[in-house]
């Protein structure tokens, strides 16, 4: 028989060591990608924040102060 044809009807087990590193690549990957996520949720709402507060900055312009007349 064909080891094609074997291997798709007798699938072969992993070792224990493949299935420890198995195990500890999906913790791993799980754990990074759960970082990435918070990492960037807390960038966008910095980003909203310091947008926000620029918009604030440009709406609420001192007004220009007038010239204070010398006294003679």
């Amino acid at each position: 028989m064909d080891d094609v044809f074997i291997n798709a009807v007798f699938q072969p087990k992993p070792s224990k060591q493949e299935t420890k590193a198995d195990v500890t690549t999906k913790t791993a990957r799980a754990i990074i990608d759960h970082e990435l996520s918070a990492r960037e949720a807390k960038t966008e709402r910095l980003r909203a924040a310091r947008l926000a507060r620029e918009e604030a900055m440009v709406t609420e312009a001192p007004a220009a102060k007038k010239p204070r007349k010398k006294k003679s």
